[in-house]
């Protein structure tokens, strides 16, 4: 009995030294994150932040909890289960085909791969008494400063395993206080800023609407590490994730005040069965860690997502004409091609056709009918699209077309050739949004009907160009016949399924432009934007509206991925205004050119010519914003070029109070050392610039220290301030 009991010992001995201090490094230029594989197997974080000197004794990290007992093991476990012996909100929680719903996930090994822009480290773990494989993927992007992170979760059990929770990131952090801006959104309030401190407990920032999926909230946070986030001062953390469809992010504030964020999918009527051999994979948690504020991780966001992650992000945007706003359903095709005419003569690049082309049985004279037969109607286009694509030509424009290919009316031949195609509850009564139902897309079939929309019409027209593709809809009734039993999985494969058909579009049409939108902003994550170039912001294109939107989109994406019309909203603003506020971002016309007096048409025609001169520097990476709509009466942004040489000043007066006291406004990102020659551009026709500063020299000490006058009392007035290095 000693020897047997001697034996025991030494194999639990033996057991407990498998594993001895791993440290696994994921490392920006400026950020670190520190993994350690403790005595135990099992995978902790134990640092994150300010990259650490070379040389740092890594086996020295901790994060302990203040608590822990002698029972626990010390640090933060990296992808924590549910039923563990860890207390607080898990980053997994599964039941096996046995019932028993507890994993513990040990690790296995970790290697590295170089990635387009930086590393991609792949760390294995596995559970050591179910056949459960959990691979954890971090690519870090060096000189971009941004980390990526997602899962792949396997199993190889005889049957369906239940995943009810399954993050793709899960973070720590101590600080002695923590300040959360979340963005918050509904049609025509997208983007919304709000800051608030968090305090122990959970906040969650989620959606559960399936397919218009950020219409309530949008898929961004920044959280101040030990201090409120500032502009251009402060640790802070800004996060994002790639995912279309429902996603949650998670702030639990333990009892010593330690901060854990998990981010992922929201496990909402979402449990996912995972079928033997299958890999789910989860989106990609992106995030910046910048000790100067968010304007430093702003430019971290930007400079990375044209360089590696937004569709063509390192080519040019068309400017273009909408007809929506000028004739909504209302057009033949003489208005069209009259419209070709006035689009060339504006000097954009392209006409896009909005709704209401489409249906013959039912045509769409409204949003009642017609979603899903995407024929022309042959009383309003008789001679159907490539009629229009072929005069658009040869007036001197490119031509774009609107569709809702995820959608369908009831009224519509669609629908009544396969009921079984739309998402639609089996024994309860019908509720319709927007009088549409959304398709099925975990259907393959209901794939391929959606893919050869784009097919059909690019194998008609090959020289379309441009598709803006709209998802009005969130998904009202939730079960599709297709899934089965497997309901749990529908919100998760319908995302899936829309990604395969972007992937065959892209695949076959690679030249092909692609505007994504959704009822305005409820579509703008960064996974899609790897399939769309741009997307379209909001349906408010009220000029000071979009300040206040396109500001809070600036936090994290790229000006020339932001769509901004100049349209007939907000009438008492000038024409000059509300250009000014559009060139900024992605520059279009959504308006009745016959509406504007000559002078409006021909100071149109220049600021197009502007826009196009000034391109490569609206686009830059380099973004300072360096007055908040949300702060006072004034918005001004500057965009700086890679070299510093070139810079671009937008300043707006929203609706500053009679005689208010106006300061200079401090430039950012200049040579000190160079001179710079300041000039107004984009006046109206015949006008000359009032500002004092107009056509002379400073150098960049004296725009950054000193300033100029470039706000004004004025409501509603704005101008565009050019800065050349001599």
């Amino acid at each position: 009995m000693k020897k047997l009991t001697f034996i025991f010992v030494v194999l639990l001995s033996m057991t407990a030294n498998v594993w001895s201090k791993t440290n696994i490094v994921i490392s920006t230029d400026n950020t670190q994150l520190i993994l350690q594989v403790k005595e135990n197997g099992r995978l902790y974080q134990t640092y994150l932040g300010e990259r650490l000197a070379d040389g740092t004794d890594l086996d020295l990290l901790d994060m302990p909890r203040t608590n822990v007992t002698q029972t626990q093991t010390k640090g933060n476990e990296v992808y924590p289960v549910m039923g563990t012996e860890d207390y607080f909100e898990p980053a997994m929680e599964i039941r096996h085909v046995d019932g028993n719903a507890t994993s513990i996930l040990k690790y296995i090994s970790h290697s590295s791969k170089a990635i387009n822009g930086g590393t991609e480290t792949i760390i294995k773990l596995k559970d050591d008494l179910y056949p459960v494989n959990v691979t954890l993927h971090f690519a870090a992007y060096e000189k971009d400063n941004i980390i990526k992170e997602w899962t792949e979760i396997s199993h190889n059990e005889n049957g369906l395993v239940s995943l009810s929770r399954y993050a793709s990131s899960m973070l720590y952090f101590e600080e002695s206080k923590y300040f959360l801006t979340e963005f918050h959104s509904d049609w025509a309030k997208e983007m919304q800023m709000t800051k608030t401190p968090l305090i122990y407990g959970k906040k969650v920032i989620d959606t559960r609407l399936g397919t218009r999926a950020a219409m309530f909230s949008q898929p961004f946070f920044e959280v101040g590490l030990g201090e409120d986030v500032a502009e251009n001062s402060g640790k802070v953390l800004m996060g994002t994730i790639g995912w279309t469809g429902n996603f949650r992010f998670t702030f639990d504030i333990d009892h010593d005040n330690e901060l854990r964020i998990i981010s992922g999918i929201n496990p909402d009527a979402s449990c996912y069965m995972l079928k033997k051999g299958e890999v789910l994979k989860t989106p990609e948690f992106i995030f910046t860690l910048s000790t100067k504020g968010i304007g430093e991780g702003s430019r971290n966001f930007q400079r990375w997502a044209m360089k590696y992650q937004l569709r063509k992000g390192d080519g040019d945007r068309y400017t273009l004409l909408n007809n929506w706003e000028n004739t909504y359903f209302n057009f033949d095709e003489a208005k069209l091609t009259s419209l070709f005419k006035e689009a060339k003569d504006l000097g954009v690049d392209l006409f896009l056709l909005d709704d209401g082309w489409f249906g013959n049985k039912y045509p769409r004279k409204d949003d009642h009918a017609g979603l899903g037969d995407w024929q022309a109607t042959k009383t309003k286009l008789p001679n159907g699209i490539p009629y229009l694509v072929k005069a658009a030509n040869e007036a001197g424009v490119k031509f774009g077309i609107w569709i809702e290919p995820e959608m369908v009316n009831p009224k519509s031949e669609l629908a009544e050739k396969h009921p079984n195609w739309m998402l639609k509850l089996p024994n309860r009564e019908t509720y319709y949004y927007r009088n549409q139902l959304v398709l099925d897309l975990t259907n393959p079939k209901v794939q391929d009907f959606v893919f050869g929309i784009v097919d059909n019409i690019m194998t008609e027209n090959p020289g379309l160009k441009f598709f803006k593709w709209d998802c009005n809809s969130p998904i009202t009734n939730i079960y599709s016949t297709y899934e089965k039993e497997k309901q749990g999985n529908l919100y998760v494969d319908y995302v899936k399924g829309l990604y395969n058909v972007l992937q065959r579009i892209q695949k076959k049409y690679p030249d092909l432009t692609l505007m994504m939108c959704s009822g305005g902003g409820g579509r703008c994550d960064y996974e899609a934007l790897k399939y769309f170039d741009e997307y379209w912001c909001s349906d408010n294109t009220d000029p000071v509206e979009r300040l206040y939107i396109q500001w809070g989109f600036s936090q994290f994406m790229p000006a020339k991925a932001m769509c901004s019309h100049v349209t007939n909203w907000n009438r008492t603003s000038s024409i000059k205004f509300r250009v000014d506020v559009d060139m900024s971002c992605k520059l279009g016309f959504d308006i009745d050119l016959k509406s504007l007096k000559a002078n409006e048409m021909q100071f149109c025609k220049e600021a197009v010519k502007e826009y196009n001169r000034l391109k490569p520097l609206i686009y830059s990476a380099n973004i300072y914003r360096l007055a908040s709509p949300y702060n006072g009466d004034h918005c001004v942004i500057q965009r700086v070029s890679d070299d510093k040489t070139h810079a671009l000043v937008f300043a707006y007066d929203i609706h500053p109070r009679f005689m208010a006291n106006l300061l200079p406004t401090k430039m950012e990102g200049l040579n000190p050392s160079a001179l710079y020659t300041v000039k107004e551009v984009n006046l109206m026709p015949g006008e000359k610039s009032k500002l004092s500063f107009d056509n002379k020299t400073y150098t960049g000490d004296y725009l950054m220290k000193i300033g100029l006058m470039i706000t004004s009392t004025n409501e509603m007035s704005s101008r565009i301030i050019e800065m050349t290095q001599k």
